[in-house]
């Protein structure tokens, strides 16, 4: 199901639909978690459209397009960190988000994309990648699975108000 389809590098024009797929993406983590994950804002497809442009411009990061018959049905945002001594990480490839559009999900798209997300931070001089996936997000956990990732940090979240916190 991935015939037709044209990854490439973000431009200006994208904007509105990057910044609908970002929209979603955050939609989606506030469902599985709202007390961890932020909540949309009316304004925030065309903030995270913008924020992806900006970030296209820059060297060390890139975001790429899926589009399928002139409309963009997913993307991924990736960048080069250099030494990350908070997560005690050497320098890697960082896959910030990868989204497809439900309606064109489990066609291979988001398996396209993140390949192609790859191959550009390998471009950049990467010599790992790292990614964070949603606990709940199990569909994106077993493509990553597939890709060859392998678990290696799990975050654990306390909130530090009210009775769920220990004493």
């Amino acid at each position: 199901m991935t015939s037709f389809l044209t990854v490439r590098p973000a431009i200006a024009a994208d904007c509105a639909p990057l910044g609908r797929l970002g929209a979603l993406l955050v939609a989606e983590h506030h469902q599985f978690d709202s007390r961890r994950f932020i909540a949309p804002v009316p304004d925030l497809a065309q903030r995270y459209g913008t924020l992806l442009i900006a970030q296209s411009e820059r060297a060390d990061m890139t975001v790429l397009v899926a589009e399928r018959k002139r409309e963009v049905v997913g993307y991924a945002f990736a960048g080069m960190e250099g030494n990350d001594y908070m997560a005690l990480r050497g320098p890697a490839g960082v896959v910030y988000d990868l989204v497809v559009d439900p309606d064109h999900r489990r066609q291979g798209i988001g398996c396209v994309l993140l390949a192609a997300a790859l191959d550009a931070v390998a471009g950049l001089g990467a010599p790992r990648a790292v990614l964070f996936t949603a606990d709940m997000n199990h569909v994106a956990q077993a493509l990553f699975d597939k890709a060859g990732f392998r678990r290696t940090m799990i975050e654990m979240t306390l909130e530090l108000g009210g009775a769920s916190r220990p004493r």
